[in-house]
């Protein structure tokens, strides 16, 4: 707060036990029947006992009773498991044995499970030998079950030889991480050791490990063990490492690149030229070549750009009309303002269709808006959205398409687009603006802080669409940790996943509390050209349950208690949220603002002394950090005498800043300002956070949600 921030953050802390919100229903997503067993999106969907799960605990107690008590079959096993399970938590063992007896026969999917809470059962009855000896017989019985790595580590407290197997038999699964961390406290540089912990990138300290690993050993390293480790510093954002990681991987043209692009991020432009000079060399028909052309044409003169573009041009039909684009503005600096003309002109002839096409027509749009001739900017806008309606910037367009039809005195064609966009696009920030100037209950800038939608749980529990049969139950009965540790060993390649594989990485992620990460690898599910994947992101997308998981509701409580306080719309509340940490409640960005809503220890400090409130206990606490956080947001509104648009901006760039902008830019149209704003930083903000804002609004509220359809 009163700080601008950058958007990258550092998480300093490891995984939560946060599960999704409860009572969820499970998905109807179709699981292809290449990645799965149909059995499970048969029996998920029709489970009584998951729908059991929904209820009151006293109804729904009752209910798991009487399936436990029906007749045989896998519902039965469901409810005897589960039920099995709070019981050992209620530390009643007798009941737990009751319901486990010969459950694992009846039970195969869990079956390794099943042994394991007998252990536990049996251990809290006082009777360990026996617990032992369970366990012992799920290693033997079931040698490849997942399962058997918790019976190995368990049996290793006692006897070390079972933990050894563990590494050697489940070098991925997180309890050999644990043991890997531990070992490695009496060898900090074990070679082996921090291998292996080279591939668990859940760790909050992986990075530390990799540069331990790379600064120890060095020599030793593969070239595919240097894979692995440059795609460890590339998940993590560490570019410039993973750029040198990536120079010693197999010559292939994805390593090749990111050496490249590593490189470029990390401020080694020198290098990164060279890189993509050797990717274009060695691989010069790969789709990262033309990539790779086209930012090395960014870090060289103009001149040396263009025999550049020009390959692009000629090799690369589906690059051909952004590398014509960057040529068009290397002939600019050239002074060939004519050619350059011309080549922009190319585009939109012989790629109308390309988001190529749909940027110059944004760009001709706005210097027409800006000079005053509405009419022609209408008619460049309207053109991306009818022969660029898959652009990133089509609903921008068809919102101004509306807005400027408004000032052309032309309303039936300015309602006309905004329905259009509430249709097509429905996600877009934009659909929120054109449901407000259609006069639907979703609020304005000046009214939206203190609206109190009705909220309604109404989201879908998302069926995973990898991994195994168990993974998939486990995950289904909401036992998240226990699916989550399972999926680290099965997921088959983290380097290149399908999109049904990324897309159960990230369910799995968000069940275990990493938000961050999760809603990334929800986001970018659709970065990818095979028309296959494609396909199937969109049938993904189609459904509600991914929604809901692009836009979970965690820390509910706090969040409408402390709004309520503040007379905040609560919707507006979580919405800033996932913009500022993704509900990562330990993370801190660079400038030291801390937790959910980002709150800086100072300002924390001094509006809870401004308001006569306790100062800040704990700010990595989520409900002392909402306390703090809205206590700011209401500070901010009542500020701006409630206007969100300056209250937002005010919380991220500092009110001087947003002082100035009003004094120069005035106030007038609030879309208008928006365009305005010279920070591009708190201008994505505002958009991202009233964006959110409208997410949430057409998931979780029953009116908004119902109007939407109806469209």
């Amino acid at each position: 707060m009163l700080k601008r921030r950058t958007t990258r953050w550092v998480l300093v802390a490891g995984l939560g036990v946060c599960a999704l919100l409860t009572g969820a229903v499970v998905s109807n997503i179709r699981i292809p029947a290449s990645k799965s067993n149909g059995e499970v999106a048969i029996a998920l969907e029709d489970s009584t006992v998951l729908q059991a799960l929904l209820l009151s605990p006293t109804e729904r107690q009752a209910k798991l009773v009487a399936i436990a008590e029906g007749t045989p079959g896998l519902e039965r096993s469901r409810a005897r498991y589960v039920l099995a399970v709070e019981a050992i938590a209620a530390d009643d063992a007798r009941t737990a044995l009751a319901y486990l007896e010969n459950l694992e026969s009846e039970y195969p999917r869990l079956a390794g499970y099943v042994l394991l809470q007998r252990a536990q059962a049996q251990r809290l009855a006082g009777n360990a030998d026996a617990a032992t000896d369970t366990l012992k017989s799920l290693v033997s019985n079931f040698p490849d079950d997942l399962a058997a790595a918790e019976a190995l580590f368990e049996l290793g407290q006692s006897e070390a030889s079972y933990l050894d197997r563990l590494l050697a038999e489940f070098p991925r699964h997180p309890r050999s991480g644990e043991i890997a961390l531990d070992r490695l406290e009496a060898n900090p540089t074990d070679f082996e050791l921090l291998k292996l912990l080279s591939t668990h990138l859940y760790l909050r300290n992986v990075t530390e490990l990799l540069d331990r690993l790379v600064d120890a050993h060095s020599s030793r390293l593969t070239p595919e063990d240097w894979e692995r480790v440059a795609f460890g510093y590339w998940e993590k954002i560490t570019y410039g490492s993973a750029g040198k990681a990536y120079a010693k991987a197999p010559k292939t043209a994805r390593n090749l690149y990111r050496t490249a692009r590593g490189l470029e991020l990390g401020g080694y432009k020198t290098e990164a030229r060279q890189a993509y000079r050797q990717l274009a060399s060695q691989f010069p028909e790969a789709t990262e070549t033309a990539e790779g052309l086209l930012k090395l044409s960014r870090l060289v003169e103009a001149e040396d750009a263009i025999p550049l573009l020009d390959r692009v041009i000629a090799g690369f039909g589906d690059r051909a009309a952004e590398a014509l684009f960057e040529r068009s503005k290397a002939l600019a600096q050239l002074n060939s303002s004519t050619s350059a003309q011309q080549a922009r002109q190319s585009v939109l002839t012989q790629y109308s269709r390309s988001d190529t096409a749909a940027e110059i027509r944004w760009e001709n749009a706005r210097e027409r808006a800006k000079s005053g001739n509405y009419a022609k900017a209408w008619d460049w806008a309207r053109q991306i959205v009818t022969e660029n309606p898959d652009s990133d910037l089509a609903p921008e367009a068809a919102f101004w398409v509306g807005k400027w039809a408004q000032t052309l005195n032309k309303p039936n064609d300015a309602r006309a687009a905004f329905e259009y966009l509430l249709k097509t696009y429905p996600e877009s920030y934009y659909a929120w603006r054109s449901a407000s100037l259609l006069g639907w209950n979703v609020g304005n800038f000046t009214t939206v802080r203190s609206i109190s939608p009705a909220i309604a749980n109404l989201q879908k529990r998302p069926a995973l669409t990898a991994g195994s049969l168990a993974t998939r139950e486990l995950h289904a009965l909401g036992f998240d940790r226990a699916a989550w540790k399972r999926w680290q060993v099965e997921f088959p390649d983290p380097m290149d996943p399908t999109v049904d594989e990324q897309y159960t990485d990230g369910i799995l992620r968000q069940s275990v509390g990493d938000y961050l990460d999760s809603i990334f690898m929800l986001t970018s599910l659709g970065w990818r050209d095979d028309p296959e994947e494609l396909a199937r992101y969109k049938e993904l997308k189609a459904d509600f349950a991914y929604w809901y998981a692009l836009y979970p509701f965690p820390y509910q409580e706090s969040i409408l208690k402390w709004s309520k306080e503040r007379d905040l719309d609560p919707l507006l509340t979580v919405a800033l949220i996932r913009q500022e940490s993704r509900f990562m409640p330990e993370i801190r960005s660079i400038a030291d603002a801390v937790g959910l809503m980002q709150v800086i220890y100072e300002t924390g400090e001094w509006i809870a002394e401004k308001s006569e409130e306790p100062a800040p206990v704990d700010l990595e606490n989520p409900d002392d950090n909402i306390r703090l956080g809205t206590l700011y947001l209401d500070y901010t509104h009542d500020e701006y005498n409630n206007n969100t648009l300056f209250a937002l901006a005010s919380y991220n760039a500092g009110p001087g800043n947003v002082d100035d902008w009003i004094s120069r830019f005035g106030f007038s149209d609030p879309d208008v300002f928006v365009s305005q704003i010279p920070f591009p930083e708190t201008k994505g903000y505002i958009s991202s956070v009233m964006g959110n804002y409208w997410n949430y609004l057409r998931l979780y509220n029953p009116e908004i949600k119902a109007k939407l359809n109806r469209l």
